[in-house]
């Protein structure tokens, strides 16, 4: 069995954050919305596209796809995690779907309007690979780490995952900044960004591939097929988790503030773009300075939980989501958007970090079916994800203002918040009642 807590084996874990990370930032969160939006604009249809003969708004269009993607993985996951604990390979799973995200985001260079179709396939089946990947990853957690470790584990990820993806923005700055020094044209440089983070995704995964353990198969006799075994073994995690009375309460909780903080993030550069009229390098500046102060927000999350409990920290962290979710409605300049990004990057990183450590912490430990309970996990939060982007582009295509969208999301926000603070009732009052058998 695996040493939990071994240097070596966390730094690989921490290195697929690394390199899977630049999607994020590129893809998801700076030069391709940029470029998409550019590409997508003309004086004839203005923010219109044509999608396999279907008329939608270019960024609803985007969100849609996402969505969509999303739901595939919804779909996917549970099955797919539980054949991976039937048959301990949680590891291959994670190197299908890396692979598959690479060569996606790799194929996003050809993206022009003659090749639309075929991108916004790629642009989705990237969604799906980095996604899926994400899940077995998230897995291994409570392999490596004791319980313990699993809060500074968990941010040392998160904080690679952030390092990692400002050194290739700084990269792919350098050509979008000045493509005239290489001989290039400005959308070869976005679209040379694409090249660059498919081939830094697949590349640097190579570490955990290497160096992480393979998995361990569920003990215990097996006599059903894979395919009829793996939806067995996820009945029977359902079971369990309806049992667990802390995941139950938390698992809600964590899907309604999911809907508002994983949403923003995947649309806040298309606002900046469309609402905003904010220029690339502006825009890439902007989740520049999240990244960086999400290294920050992430560790100092790690050292309040140590002090102060999880789900208080938590709770607080969603409470400023709340306010920052409300006060974009509001945001009129750049200016206002930089501030609105400061305050994002310090609870980004520490409301993900410490999410996925409270999961952790709330399942049972040391068993073998981690990649099973991880993907209620994930699932609940792909799925929030296809609630917020479908919400976000419905009301947008309704009143074609995405502030109204953001203002609707704050509803989730809120939600999630009295759910939280329903949670740290609970547990107040369960420690009230040791202390006072005690």
């Amino acid at each position: 069995m695996q040493a939990k807590n071994d240097k070596k084996t966390i730094w690989a874990w921490a290195m697929f954050d690394w390199a899977n990370q630049s999607y994020n930032m590129v893809i998801t969160s700076t030069i391709f919305p940029a470029y998409y939006v550019a590409i997508t604009a003309n004086k004839q249809t203005g923010d219109m596209v044509s999608f396999f003969g279907h008329q939608y708004v270019n960024t609803v269009l985007s969100n849609y796809i996402l969505g969509l993607s999303y739901l595939i993985i919804v779909v996917l996951l549970p099955i797919l995690t539980s054949i991976a604990d039937y048959k301990g390979h949680k590891k291959l799973y994670m190197q299908l779907f890396t692979w598959l995200g690479s060569l996606a985001c790799a194929g996003l260079f050809f993206f022009t309007m003659k090749t639309f179709e075929f991108s916004m396939i790629c642009f989705g089946l990237a969604s799906i690979g980095y996604c899926g990947g994400f899940v077995f990853y998230n897995s291994y957690l409570p392999q490596i780490a004791t319980l313990d470790q699993q809060d500074a584990v968990s941010a040392k990820g998160f904080i690679y995952g952030f390092a990692g993806s400002i050194v290739v923005q700084v990269l792919c700055f350098v050509f979008v900044l000045s493509p005239a020094t290489f001989g290039i044209t400005d959308d070869v440089a976005a679209r040379l960004s694409f090249l660059i983070v498919g081939i830094w995704w697949i590349g640097f995964s190579l570490i955990p591939f290497y160096l992480l353990p393979k998995g361990q198969p569920n003990a215990g006799s097996h006599t059903d097929s894979v395919l009829t075994g793996g939806f067995k073994e996820l009945a029977k995690v359902w079971k369990k988790v309806k049992q667990l009375p802390l995941l139950k309460r938390f698992l809600p909780a964590f899907f309604f503030y999911s809907v508002g903080v994983q949403t923003i993030l995947l649309v806040a550069a298309n606002f900046g773009a469309k609402e905003l009229k904010m220029p690339e390098e502006n825009l890439i500046a902007i989740i520049l300075i999240i990244q960086v102060v999400a290294i920050i927000g992430a560790a100092i999350t790690a050292k309040m939980s140590a002090k102060y409990g999880n789900t208080p920290v938590l709770a607080t962290i969603v409470g400023i989501w709340c306010l920052i979710c409300a006060a974009v409605y509001f945001v009129a300049n750049a200016q206002q958007f930089y501030v609105a990004a400061v305050i994002v990057g310090l609870v980004m990183g520490g409301v993900q970090s410490l999410s996925r450590s409270t999961y952790s912490k709330f399942i049972p430990q040391n068993i073998p079916d981690t990649a099973s309970y991880f993907s209620f996990y994930d699932v609940t939060e792909k799925l929030s994800i296809v609630v917020g982007l479908f919400t976000f582009g419905f009301v947008e295509a309704v009143t074609h203002k995405m502030r109204d969208s953001a203002l609707v999301l704050d509803c989730f926000f809120v939600i999630g918040l009295l759910l939280l603070l329903s949670l740290v009732a609970m547990q107040a009052k369960a420690k009230s009642a040791e202390t006072a058998v005690a």
